[in-house]
């Protein structure tokens, strides 16, 4: 989500604007597919407020009132919306990656390159930056490097501390569905956003639904149950919808600061972390960062 972001200035939309476009640049170098169109609905008059100003500001969004989205689910015999919507937003430039498939083919990529990656934990970092920094590994081995990237989210806290930096950090767990769709209807094509929540059309009628926002590192059933009844406004077809499984995970979240937090602490060091819910859209434009922090020295 980029162009739908609602601020138009600052280092989140920047950082926004220029990982699309290295998104485009890294789809056609590894040949990797991104599902394209997102809409965003208005549940409340304040959204509906901010989403025509949104398009006022952009030549890239198309402002959709309740006739036209009635007209597109007529027409093309889409499913129903959810209930209450007051408008929404139509961007065909932002959308969804399968990030399990987009991160095997970095890898492999990386690999060709001299990219290796060990299993193993860092249990230990010794070192100032003036030389190479020796990392102890968890299988009782150690490695040299000149400079050190720290991009372990939850666990970035606990290595810089060792090094004498803070960088205060909280967990946000999310929880998420897999859906099986029956017969009808046919899924939209692009991705839904309502209330905050995602429906992120799948192959075989299949749906990912997601995510909750849990401070804690703790699940809750009833925010699960919320979820799925997408805060009490699920139509129909999604009601009947089949759980085929379901996954949570845990955000890190800086405290006091915001997301993400790209920072040189001291010589040949880097924070690339806390990116909370938007790694996977602000990694290219981290590692970018990352990438020309080494190259300067």
């Amino acid at each position: 989500m980029a162009e739908v972001y609602q601020r138009r200035s600052g280092r989140g939309w920047r950082m926004r604007r220029r990982s699309m476009q290295l998104l485009q640049y890294w789809q056609e170098q590894l040949q990797l597919p991104i599902q394209r169109g997102l809409l965003l609905l208005a549940s409340e008059p304040q959204e509906w407020d901010r989403q025509q100003r949104m398009v006022q500001q952009s030549q890239c969004l198309e402002l959709l009132s309740p006739a036209d989205l009635n007209k597109r689910v007529n027409q093309a015999a889409l499913p129903d919306l959810p209930n209450g919507v007051l408008g929404g937003v139509w961007s065909g430039g932002d959308g969804q990656l399968d990030p399990m498939q987009w991160i095997q083919q970095l890898q492999l990529s990386g690999a060709e390159q001299g990219l290796e990656c060990l299993q193993a934990s860092v249990t230990g970092i010794d070192g100032k930056g003036r030389g190479p920094w020796h990392l102890r590994l968890s299988n009782g081995s150690e490695l040299s490097c000149d400079w050190l990237v720290i991009a372990a989210g939850l666990g970035s806290s606990e290595l810089l501390e060792s090094l004498g930096h803070s960088l205060p950090m909280e967990p946000v767990l999310g929880q998420a569905l897999e859906l099986q769709l029956g017969s009808e209807p046919p899924a939209w094509n692009g991705c839904l956003i309502w209330k905050g929540i995602n429906l992120v059309p799948r192959p075989n009628r299949r749906l990912w639904l997601g995510a909750t926002v849990e401070p804690g590192a703790e699940a809750s059933a009833p925010a699960l149950a919320e979820l799925q009844n997408l805060k009490g406004t699920a139509p129909t077809w999604l009601q009947q919808a089949q759980v085929l499984r379901q996954w949570q995970g845990l955000r890190a979240r800086p405290s006091g600061q915001p997301a993400p937090v790209l920072e040189q602490p001291q010589p040949r060091l880097l924070v690339v972390s806390g990116h909370y819910r938007n790694g996977i859209l602000l990694a290219p434009a981290s590692a970018e960062w990352a990438a020309e922090q080494i190259a300067e020295g």
